[in-house]
């Protein structure tokens, strides 16, 4: 099994990208947004990336390509950066369908989260998921992830308000 690892997305990655999440719409459905045909279009995804770079510019998100063995197998974002008394930030995370029960979640997820600590040098981040997404929270909880609460209505998720169940990792708390 090959080596999970992170690396920031480029420009460049948005081609292989793109045909990623048009591999992946059903899978990655459930668990997103309703997308519009236009969000799994280069053009799409090549903006969306331009926003995430700028937003990595601003230090307020670290837009991370999960990898195996020069594949691309999904992505983690380290969001929503708030700096002063908070020092936190939110994780999002998903792995192509061909790829999933080997680990990379797990592993990408305990990456992400050493380099909010380590290198952010942050004291909080959070996670949320619907509550039949298991997978997810088992991800959350191997990273040492508490569950501390449900928020109701959350977010719009496949075209529904959906009570997410909330997860948080302090810096304190981390292995």
């Amino acid at each position: 099994m090959a080596h999970t690892s992170l690396r920031m997305l480029e420009l460049g990655d948005v081609p292989e990208l793109t045909a990623l999440l048009q591999a992946n719409r059903d899978h990655l459905r459930p668990w997103e947004p309703t997308r519009s045909d236009d969000f799994f279009t280069e053009a799409e995804q090549e903006r969306r990336a331009r926003a995430a770079l700028a937003d990595a510019d601003a230090k307020t998100s670290v837009p991370f390509l999960v990898t195996a063995g020069g594949d691309i197998l999904g992505r983690v974002t380290l969001s929503g950066v708030v700096r002063g008394a908070l020092q936190s930030c939110a994780i999002g995370y998903w792995i192509r369908a061909d790829r999933l029960g080997e680990g990379h979640a797990t592993r990408a997820v305990g990456l992400a989260v050493a380099h909010a600590f380590e290198k952010l040098g942050l004291h909080r981040v959070q996670a949320e998921t619907v509550p039949e997404n298991v997978a997810s929270q088992t991800v959350l909880r191997r990273n040492g992830f508490t569950e501390y609460g449900v928020a109701p209505r959350y977010l719009k998720i496949d075209g529904q308000w959906r009570d997410h169940r909330m997860f948080q990792l302090l810096c304190d708390d981390a292995a």
